[in-house]
């Protein structure tokens, strides 16, 4: 492995380079595709390194072809040879094998990168596990994968499902057990979760952040970002695409408080704007880039995504 070379001085970068590693969406609405969409929206120069080739729509996945280890490393190496990567996003691991892969990659950037006195990329973890309908993702083996990336990353988003796993608990019902969940896993991990409320109920959807306590002790901080809930089944990728957002914001922000502050109120716009974009016939995409790419949005489509919203959306997960 041999990485970009960081000896000497260059001009700071225009934009963030910010890495997806991933599996792939056909339609566009998750994975790979969403991620370079959403660092796109936030004014970040996009990478993708793929993990798995997923056959998905809308409606669901079909199949799913994983390349294996050796191809992946060749693809993190490829990159990380040539670009000095800012921020890192990981998505679906695909199994156990890629899952160490991508874990001694990272501790060999990590130690090259302090080698030559910098801070490693900022890491953004969104494991996922846990489909919406409620079925595992991955095996036992993949799953302590997951956890033992967790721990080398900076920043952990799951979902309530995903946190129950990581955590080794029951699914949390309310929004005071989750926090208790999450505050119990960043204990022991070390490692910051920004807690998804979207699968509870409520007219509000909750996100906080939940950040260690520091080294002498000093309890950890928990910044909670409040948003009206979004009534749409257009909710496909809505994981992908926070996680990309808060890894494309982080070297533009003071801190992840603010990163994530930012990245939840772009979610929330994105999940209203999705109706128009009439993506395929099942759960549709966000509308990525509705805030820096707006359109006028015909009014039979606002009153049909209504509609739709009011028939389908019994209790769609935001996050």
């Amino acid at each position: 492995m041999t990485l970009a070379s960081t000896t000497s001085p260059a001009p700071r970068p225009s934009r963030p380079r910010v890495l997806s590693v991933a599996g792939t969406d056909p339609t566009g609405g998750a994975g790979i595709q969403a991620d370079l969409k959403a660092f796109c929206a936030h004014g970040a120069y996009g990478m993708a390194v793929t993990t798995a080739l997923v056959a998905q729509n809308t409606h669901g996945v079909r199949s799913v072809h994983v390349p294996g280890p050796v191809f992946l490393r060749e693809q993190l190496d490829a990159v990380s040879d040539d670009v000095q990567i800012d921020a890192v996003k990981i998505g679906m691991v695909a199994d156990a094998a890629n899952a160490r892969e991508i874990a001694s990659w990272l501790d060999d950037l990590g130690a090259f990168r302090r080698g030559a006195g910098e801070r490693a990329p900022y890491v953004v973890l969104d494991p996922v596990m846990v489909a919406t309908s409620g079925h595992r993702l991955l095996d036992a083996g993949a799953e302590q994968g997951v956890r033992d990336l967790a721990a080398r990353a900076d920043v952990v988003t799951p979902n309530l499902p995903e946190l129950a796993v990581l955590a080794g608990t029951p699914v949390a019902t309310t929004w005071d057990e989750a926090l208790g969940q999450a505050r119990a896993f960043v204990a022991a991990s070390g490692t910051a979760v920004l807690l998804k409320g979207g699968h509870l109920t409520g007219a509000t959807s909750p996100d906080a952040l939940v950040e260690p306590g520091s080294a002498d002790g000093g309890a950890g901080r928990v910044t909670t970002f409040d948003a009206e809930r979004v009534d749409t089944p257009h909710t496909h990728g809505t994981g992908c695409s926070l996680s990309a957002a808060l890894a494309a914001l982080r070297p533009q922000r003071a801190g992840w408080p603010e990163a994530a502050r930012d990245a939840k109120e772009w979610l929330t716009g994105a999940l209203r704007a999705g109706v128009a974009l009439q993506v395929g016939s099942g759960r549709g995409p966000v509308d990525h880039l509705y805030a820096t790419s707006p359109v006028d949005v015909p009014v039979e489509v606002q009153a049909a995504g209504s509609a739709a919203s009011q028939a389908r959306a019994t209790s769609v997960p935001v996050g």
